[in-house]
């Protein structure tokens, strides 16, 4: 079944998975379900917030491990938030409880470029810095591994399809000594 799959590549137990994480009427494997409609979010947002574990896919894990560590206040904005990763990113920082509140400082160059210069904290959150560096790497993967997780199988397959092309080169080159040795 899919989500014994699941539990074992994320090294979860299949009754805590059920017991823990998931709501009654849900079945392990099951999509979650997003309550905002495409239609709210672009009326309250201005655009529909992105899926992360796809951008996880085409980014990669770095882009998201930097965006999801990049936001900060900026009353200018919609919501409230920017990100130095996607200025002016419509989507606010859900986790700001986990990091706090902080607001960026820039630095502007000779040819008029801003680049960050660092953050300042304006409130603690209920993580420390290292606390939610681990919870952004750990929400990192979890989003890697949600958009695509044949990705372990496949590389399981690749190991083997390897094994067989080295095995098959060896036979043909032997076999092209063989059909060539008496040509000069």
């Amino acid at each position: 079944m899919r989500y014994d799959r699941m539990a074992r590549d994320l090294d979860i137990d299949l009754t805590d998975l059920r017991e823990e994480m998931m709501f009654a009427s849900d079945r392990p494997g099951d999509l979650m379900k997003v309550n905002m409609s495409a239609e709210d979010a672009e009326s309250w947002l201005g655009v529909t917030p992105p899926d992360l574990s796809l951008t996880a896919r085409s980014h990669g894990p770095d882009w998201i491990y930097t965006y999801m560590r990049g936001f900060y206040r900026d009353p200018g904005t919609a919501t409230g938030w920017n990100n130095t990763l996607f200025p002016n990113v419509a989507m606010p920082h859900i986790l700001y409880e986990w990091q706090g509140l902080r607001s960026a400082n820039f630095e502007v160059a000779s040819n008029g470029a801003k680049s960050l210069a660092g953050f300042d904290q304006i409130s603690p959150g209920s993580m420390n810095a290292e606390e939610y560096d681990g919870a952004m790497r750990d929400l990192t993967n979890f989003m890697v591994y949600l958009a695509e997780p044949a990705k372990l199988v496949r590389y399981k397959i690749g190991i083997w399809v390897m094994v067989f092309m080295l095995v098959f080169i060896g036979l043909a080159y032997a076999l092209k000594k063989e059909y060539w040795r008496d040509v000069h």
